[in-house]
């Protein structure tokens, strides 16, 4: 007689591991989702921030000890100071940047660039080739054969060998010319940055153009045979009045959070943050709650609409944290705010290309200045308290009283935050 079959019976370990999976995969799939159908709406609604012209707190000037500088709220009079100093090279002129546009103000680079080359300058220009990607390659081909060109890949040929290593953004926006002038900021280049983005660049003349000169030719020499490598030059002085801090991940170098670490850590009055897109780390969002409680003024400005609405609602899922801790938060209305700025009692500032995000603090290259001069810090404050008639201030009451569904977008968006 037969015995009777038997089914075999799945082990309980072997359901919960694929119900676990299975979990998993919709845990990753609900924040890509969510951003898809955000970035979809924005696009369909189409805002008029970009129409909005942005307001101009003005031309901005302090003098230290070594060091002349010049803060610009307007792209217009950057564009016109970094051309006039491109035409009075005589040696050298670098330019590292990440978004560059075929348009008329993208060309009158691309023509001073060969001016500069066809009477004997050195001219070594860095662009970012994702931020590009719509830009096309003809207009890069306008540079004279002269002009040593460079596109900086998202990610790098040697990727397979280390991913931290040879990926990264080509974030930084600087300019150098004759190691004497230097030019750092967040203004892009592009007609749409110069009239429709409020945006904040330094010029300085002086010894700390060294370290701005620094950080592109690292980058260049990193991607270059020894052949094509920019030529090391000495420092004018041992200690500028400026101390440059670069990002550079295929070193796997990344000062500037630490810079920004130290300075709050050693707040006693006033932190005045801008930052267009502010999604920390927790260290930092616990610096900044820590100097609240302990009596410091803290106030961070971001857009209340930036060109990236995923960025928007992810850096929003902080509110919360910063607002119960007594901090202030200030959402510019007027036009997209793009300065990355900070001030620190008076005393610290920086002026630069990093926003208070991962993708700038762990990723990408960047550029900051820090300069610890009461002079400079009070011209930055006077641009700080100019940009904050433009804003509207959230209080925890209003915040606590949002639509649910943004507090489920907000938490359902939460895992973005290390890749933004």
């Amino acid at each position: 007689m037969r015995s009777p079959r038997r089914t075999s019976n799945p082990s309980p370990a072997r359901g919960v591991v694929k119900v676990t999976g299975i979990v998993a995969a919709v845990a990753a799939t609900v924040p890509v989702v969510v951003a898809a159908g955000l970035a979809a709406a924005d696009w369909l609604v189409h805002t008029d921030r970009e129409k909005r012209r942005a307001p101009n707190p003005g031309k901005f000037h302090a003098q230290l000890e070594h060091s002349d500088l010049t803060i610009y709220t307007s792209g217009d009079e950057l564009y016109d100071d970094m051309i006039e100093a491109i035409n009075s090279a005589q040696h050298t002129v670098l330019m590292g940047t990440y978004i560059w546009k075929a348009d008329e103000v993208g060309q009158r680079f691309i023509d001073a660039f060969n001016a500069a080359a066809e009477r004997g300058v050195k001219v070594h220009v860095l662009y970012d080739g994702f931020a590009n990607l719509v830009v096309p390659r003809a207009f890069y081909r306008q540079l004279a054969e002269q002009v040593h060109v460079a596109r900086l890949p998202f990610i790098g040929l040697r990727f397979w060998k280390g991913p931290l290593r040879h990926t990264g953004f080509n974030h930084s926006k600087v300019l150098t010319v004759d190691g004497e002038i230097g030019f750092v900021g967040g203004y892009n280049i592009g007609s749409q940055y110069a009239d429709y983005w409020r945006d904040t660049h330094i010029r300085e003349i002086g010894p700390g153009v060294w370290g701005m000169q620094h950080s592109v030719a690292q980058l260049w020499n990193e991607l270059h045979v020894a052949d094509d490598h920019i030529a090391w030059s000495p420092p004018r002085m041992w200690q500028p009045d400026i101390e440059v801090n670069a990002n550079l991940p295929v070193q796997l170098v990344y000062p500037i959070r630490q810079m920004y670490l130290k300075a709050i850590a050693r707040a006693s009055h006033s932190i005045y943050v801008t930052t267009p897109y502010f999604i920390p780390d927790q260290q930092i969002v616990q610096a900044l709650i820590q100097a609240s409680q302990r009596g410091v003024d803290v106030r961070v400005m971001v857009p209340k609409e930036s060109n990236h609405v995923v960025a928007d609602w992810v850096s929003r899922g902080f509110y919360g944290q910063l607002l119960d801790a007594g901090m202030t938060i200030l959402l510019y209305t007027s036009s997209m705010i793009h300065a990355k700025t900070a001030t620190i009692d008076g005393q610290w500032s920086t002026v630069g290309t990093a926003n208070i995000d991962r993708l700038s603090l762990s990723y990408n290259y960047e550029t900051n200045v820090e300069i610890i001069d009461p002079r400079f810090a009070a011209e930055l404050e006077k641009i700080f308290e100019a940009d904050s008639e433009h804003c509207e201030v959230l209080n925890s009451s209003q915040w606590r009283d949002r639509h649910p569904m943004a507090r489920v977008v907000e938490l359902a968006l939460r895992p973005l935050r290390p890749w933004l």
